[in-house]
């Protein structure tokens, strides 16, 4: 008799192991099918994204999809600084006026390859990023955007100027893109071209994000006196963040040059600084896909009301401002839609029902 209530007790014990085993071995599952899930959604989107020139059978809506991705890689740039350390910028475009003058000198005075003046653009703009940054970047707040705009306002103000960057009229003539053997001169290779860099710019992002660095800067915009006290050197992590944009930044605009033929002092100003802000703000500060889906909704929601002529604009402004009162966390936040959280609380019902 004894060793029959014994061995009940071991049943009792052990068939509850075996029940938690399998909930989170199922959940583990899951877990795994979902990324498999998103990774394939991923793939698929950019393949459809890849055939949008050829699905839409318009040079006018390539044109938009390439002014979009331009702003897309340029607003992952800003992320770095505004969305992950925390620090506002409102000179970003100096960064995308070195790139894209660096090129366009070079390759119409100096007759370089465009993939050649990559570099050299790259160096520049980090440069430029350090000798603003260095001195500048124990300020915060309001002091920080100051110094910031009035960067982007000297570089507008220099290419204005100088001989050299044609002054007012800007540099036209600029070669193609050249890759091997194959030339680049419609807007829907531009588009591919920029395509490809914009998943190239995600993959770095989402790297850099879950990565030592990443989680500094995260550190630093939550609270700069405690990420002190935590022993991580804030200037030094807020300087490579604010190089980490003049790289993407930089190699944007370089590429944007021979994608355009001409460039233009009016195209590096205040207000394309302006553009970029409100992209990361409405999409989401901090969140890689908030700052993709913000430059869509910046560059294609006046488009969708040019028929209101110049009202376009303040229907623009309304709903900014309506999106900014009703969803001030932007559209597709840091944390998410809020489906990860549903779908947690779906698992989790599961593996309780699973326990039972």
């Amino acid at each position: 008799m004894s060793s029959l209530l014994e061995g009940g007790g071991e049943e009792e014990i052990v068939v509850p192991a075996i029940k938690e085993a399998r909930s989170r071995s199922a959940l583990a599952l899951g877990g795994a099918a979902a990324r498999l899930a998103r990774a394939g959604a991923l793939v698929g989107l950019v393949v459809i994204a890849g055939f949008f020139p050829d699905l839409a059978h318009s040079n006018y809506l390539t044109s938009i999809g390439l002014q979009i991705e331009i702003l897309m890689c340029l607003a992952l740039g800003l992320n770095f600084v505004v969305g992950y350390a925390g620090m506002l910028d409102l000179g970003f475009a100096a960064f995308f006026a070195i790139g894209s003058y660096t090129t366009g000198m070079l390759s119409v005075h100096a007759h370089w390859p465009i993939l050649a003046t990559l570099p050299p653009a790259v160096v520049i703009a980090l440069i430029g990023a350090i000798f603003v940054g260095v001195p500048t970047l124990r300020l915060r707040s309001d002091y920080l955007a100051v110094v910031t705009l009035g960067f982007g306002e000297i570089i507008q103000t220099v290419v204005n100027n100088l001989n050299q960057t044609g002054g007012p009229e800007g540099i036209y003539g600029i070669p193609p893109l050249r890759i091997g053997s194959w030339t680049l001169t419609s807007t829907a290779s531009y588009f591919e071209i920029f395509l490809f860099l914009v998943v190239v710019f995600v993959a770095v992002s989402a790297r850099i994000r879950h990565a030592r660095l990443g989680r500094a800067w995260l550190a630093i915009r939550e609270d700069e006196d405690t990420a002190q006290a935590m022993g991580i050197k804030v200037r030094r992590y807020k300087l490579y963040a604010y190089m980490a944009g003049s790289v993407f930044g930089s190699i944007t605009g370089s590429l944007y040059a021979p994608a355009f033929i001409a460039i233009a002092p009016p195209s590096f100003g205040f207000t394309e600084s302006l553009l970029v802000v409100m992209a990361v703000s409405i999409g989401g500060i901090g969140s890689i896909w908030g700052a993709l889906l913000g430059a869509g909704v910046v560059i294609a929601f006046p488009e969708v009301f040019r028929q209101f002529a110049q009202a376009r604009l303040l229907v623009f402004g309304i709903a900014l401002v309506l999106v900014m009162v009703l969803r001030p966390q932007g559209i597709w936040p840091e944390n998410g839609l809020g489906f990860g959280r549903l779908q947690q609380r779906w698992r989790s019902r599961r593996v309780e029902g699973a326990r039972r």
